[in-house]
């Protein structure tokens, strides 16, 4: 009897852990600036306390481009970059039931240019700017640094005048690429995640066999556009290195290292430094401090 009423304490202690809210950033300096047209068109802004213009680095949320939050960032790296000298800031993005992609990449790439269009407000330097986020999020943050500027210097709008290359990034449990035929080679699967249906705005995971799609696949894989010019990376999954399972689902393969193995190996044959952590190489979790590091030396300005 005494076991069972202990199994039936520990569950109960479990579930109120687990019905507990979830811990909040701290309010940031500027809250929900408008960035672009659309509502979900703004960002946060945390700034470092700084007699000079300081570094930025720039949060993207995750979500499979269906949902997310731009204030799940990670509150001790939040705390941590402060700390060091950096402000920080995070963007919402239109997901992908109202506008498919590029919309998603575009909409970060404004928010971008925005800051940068308003820099001296904000107290940052221009010229030294990074990026990070999960999954999606790390895959929008890989587009923006590997992909040409997208400057238009003769635009009418001023925003996007502005240069939107990156000094560093640092995406984690990142996808490499998009594109589901690459997907398939590389985890030997046929299964195509769903979120990748809504993504390229097709209306079943069979339409990745449609040749209509095949420009989009290969216009949204970040892998496709590193060159020998981009910015140094650092990339980090939580999910193990292990084999796997014959024809993977979606949510089996979407988060794999293998997307960090393949970005790795093109990093290196084109002279792109690139750091891969593995979870087996940090089994304590998100690797705050080597983030902090690496944006702290890659943004310094010396």
């Amino acid at each position: 009897m005494w076991g069972c009423l202990s199994v039936v304490m520990l569950l109960s202690a479990f579930t109120a852990l687990a019905q507990q809210p979830r811990p909040q950033p701290p309010a940031p300096d500027y809250a929900n600036v408008r960035y672009g047209p659309h509502e979900r068109n703004v960002l946060d802004v945390w700034l470092a306390k700084s007699a000079t213009p300081a570094p930025l680095v720039i949060y993207y949320h995750g979500g499979g481009f269906r949902g997310g939050d731009k204030r799940t960032l990670n509150l001790e790296l939040l705390e941590k970059l402060r700390a060091n000298g950096i402000s920080v800031a995070a963007a919402h993005y239109r997901l992908s039931n109202v506008a498919p992609y590029p919309a998603p990449m575009l909409d970060c790439a404004r928010a971008l240019q925005f800051l940068r269009l308003n820099s001296a407000q904000y107290n940052i330097d221009p010229a030294r700017v990074g990026a990070f986020g999960g999954s999606a999020g790390a895959g929008i943050s890989q587009w923006i640094a590997y992909h040409d500027d997208l400057a238009d210097a003769a635009n009418a709008d001023p925003v996007l005048r502005q240069s939107t290359r990156l000094s560093a990034v640092a995406p984690f449990n990142a996808q490499s690429s998009y594109d589901p035929r690459f997907i398939k080679k590389l985890m030997n699967t046929d299964q195509v995640h769903p979120a990748l249906v809504a993504f390229f705005g097709m209306s079943s995971p069979a339409d990745a066999g449609d040749a209509r799609f095949f420009p989009l696949f290969e216009d949204s894989s970040p892998i496709n556009f590193l060159t020998a010019d981009d910015p140094s990376i650092l990339v980090f999954f939580s999910q193990r290195n292990d084999p796997l399972p014959a024809n993977s689902s979606g949510e089996e393969h979407i988060h794999h290292p293998k997307f960090g193995v393949v970005l790795k190996e093109k990093a290196d044959r084109l002279g792109v430094e690139c750091t891969l952590i593995m979870r087996e190489d940090h089994p304590e979790g998100f690797p705050v401090d080597r983030f902090v590091e690496f944006f702290r030396t890659k943004l310094s300005g010396r």
